[in-house]
């Protein structure tokens, strides 16, 4: 496990002025957007896959990392919000849509499109926040509908930033994990090893139920399926 920074804010001015660097006969952005892939290179030969965990923003740290990616989990939630962040980030990894071709010059699509690199392709989206009262046919299921019909839309004009040819193999329905979520977490365990019964979690007994962790370990086993 390569560890994030929790004050990586700290360092990310120092990281975009060397990504943006005037040095001749050098390529500073496209050297500092390999420092995943170079670490990822190094062990290569001890790991089979990566798992990138990268902030949702579209700063130089999470360019690194999606330089060095080869498949996109995009999470959802059932919010505008979530519809929104989906749209950026078709249009600013791939240069779907952008409001002016002005923009085109300076993205990270043709920064890497210049140097004959592999976008990353969106290969799943997780749709979270889904519960047993929350169906289809709620407010969520609505706002989850307008998503899903914009990835159809975005499928349409540009197949090749999926690795799905249709949407019902490209999103997963992610049941809210609850208390047995916050336990897994506190604990820093998998629900693979999560147990039954009940858990002290800062000084209050917490019960975790053999048919909510076998629902958590299902939901879990889904997306397992869908990588």
């Amino acid at each position: 496990m390569l560890a994030g920074d929790p004050i990586l804010e700290l360092q990310s001015n120092a990281i975009a002025t060397l990504a943006n660097a005037q040095i001749p006969g050098q390529k500073p952005w496209l050297a500092v957007a390999d420092w995943i892939s170079n670490f990822i290179h190094n062990v290569s030969e001890d790991f089979d896959t990566v798992f990138i965990d990268t902030n949702p923003s579209f700063a130089m740290y999470t360019q690194i990392a999606l330089s060095a990616a080869k498949s996109l989990v995009l999470p959802v939630m059932p919010d505008d919000s979530s519809r929104r962040a989906v749209q950026n980030a078709i249009a600013l990894i791939h240069g779907h849509r952008l409001p002016s071709e002005m923009y085109s010059d300076y993205s990270f699509t043709t920064k890497l499109k210049d140097d004959n690199r592999e976008l990353p392709r969106i290969h799943l989206l997780a749709k979270n926040r889904l519960t047993q009262y929350m169906g289809a046919a709620s407010a969520y299921g609505s706002v989850m509908r307008e998503i899903e019909k914009y990835i159809e839309d975005a499928m349409r004009d540009r197949p090749d930033i999926f690795t799905f040819s249709s949407i019902a193999n490209g999103v997963e329905d992610i049941r809210d994990f609850g208390t047995t979520g916050v336990v897994a977490f506190a604990q820093g365990k998998p629900f693979t090893q999560l147990a039954t019964g009940a858990h002290n979690i800062s000084g209050r007994n917490t019960q975790i139920t053999g048919e909510n962790l076998r629902k958590c370990r299902d939901a879990m086993q889904g997306i397992v399926r869908r990588l």
